[in-house]
């Protein structure tokens, strides 16, 4: 199977929505929260036991940069940078998100986790 890769990226500031089109017509749309919390670092996937990441309903993007002609790299305002996005993780993320956010959302409930961030953090983003 060819790996698809995006004919164009586009980041919309004002939604924190990450949009790839592809050359087959489709088009997709990805939150920085649902990037952030499924990001491909070993900081997120621990290595095997994923760490379940919290907090993060109003992470944003900062930045984002090309990986050679493979992947990118995202910046988010909580620091996080060390995840490498490659085609065929991002791609996945498109077709799969309501499954992988399902999951995601049923995961916190389990764990008594929180989409929002702690008040601490948000006083911190604010200052």
């Amino acid at each position: 199977m060819q790996q698809k890769i995006p004919e164009a990226l586009n980041f919309h500031k004002q939604s924190q929505q990450l949009e790839l089109k592809y050359s087959t017509g489709e088009t997709y749309q990805l939150s920085s929260e649902m990037l952030r919390v499924h990001s491909p670092s070993a900081e997120v996937r621990g290595h095997g036991n994923p760490i379940l990441q919290t907090g993060k309903k109003r992470v944003q993007v900062t930045g984002i940069e090309r990986v050679g002609q493979y992947a990118i790299k995202i910046q988010f305002s909580d620091g996080h940078d060390s995840g490498i996005y490659d085609w065929g993780y991002l791609y996945d993320l498109c077709v799969n998100q309501g499954q992988y956010w399902e999951t995601y959302l049923e995961q916190l409930h389990q764990a008594g986790g929180s989409r929002e961030p702690d008040v601490d953090v948000v006083k911190l983003m604010i200052n």
